[in-house]
């Protein structure tokens, strides 16, 4: 394990390779499970005000969930998770053209009609976060749906955490994300 200031990274997400392989899981992680995206209680507003931007990319079932359920839902533990339709599909989660599920949220993103990506838990993906008192924990979520990315990230040679540098960043910055790489490195160097 490699601790960066309040951050326990755990060495899976050093030592193993991944990198997304949409044309074999077409975005499944997206649908499988029995609750939608984690969500942190800051991004609540975020995606209350993005909503009206999102909303031409999502199913009519989408949308008539989000009408009768809200946009989120509270579980038992007082944890946030997006809606779901049918205790399945994120309510985000659209089917493209080829087939493959697309965040809504992250499409009006990347067609630059709102400043949020989406929910920090999806970007993060394999990566999950657990918090501590006032430490995190990264650690790798394993799932038969990701073994394609597993194998396509050791062809192409590509660890976790460099695959997923952009939200790393996003999440603990820049500063945060150079000593990570320092201290892979010494480990490296150490072996």
């Amino acid at each position: 394990m490699l601790v960066v200031e309040n951050t326990y990274i755990s060495d899976d997400v050093i030592e193993n390779f991944f990198v997304c392989d949409l044309e074999k899981c077409k975005g499944a992680c997206c649908v499988e499970g029995h609750l939608g995206a984690p969500l942190e209680e800051e991004e609540l507003p975020k995606i209350e005000a993005v909503y009206e931007k999102v909303k031409p990319y999502l199913t009519p079932e989408a949308i008539e969930v989000i009408d009768k359920e809200g946009l989120y839902i509270k579980d038992h533990e007082g944890d946030y998770s997006t809606s779901t339709i049918n205790d399945q599909e994120c309510v985000f989660a659209y089917y493209d053209d080829k087939g493959f599920l697309k965040c809504g949220i992250e499409t009006a993103y990347l067609n630059g009609e709102i400043d949020f990506i989406k929910p920090i838990s999806c970007h993060l993906y394999p990566i999950r976060i657990t918090k501590l008192d006032i430490e995190e924990a990264l650690n790798y979520h394993r799932w038969q749906i990701c073994s394609p990315a597993c194998g396509h990230g050791k062809a192409l040679g590509v660890p976790l955490y460099k695959f997923l540098k952009t939200p790393l960043v996003r999440r603990y910055g820049e500063d945060w994300y150079k000593k990570l790489e320092q201290q892979v490195a010494d480990r490296e160097a150490g072996k």
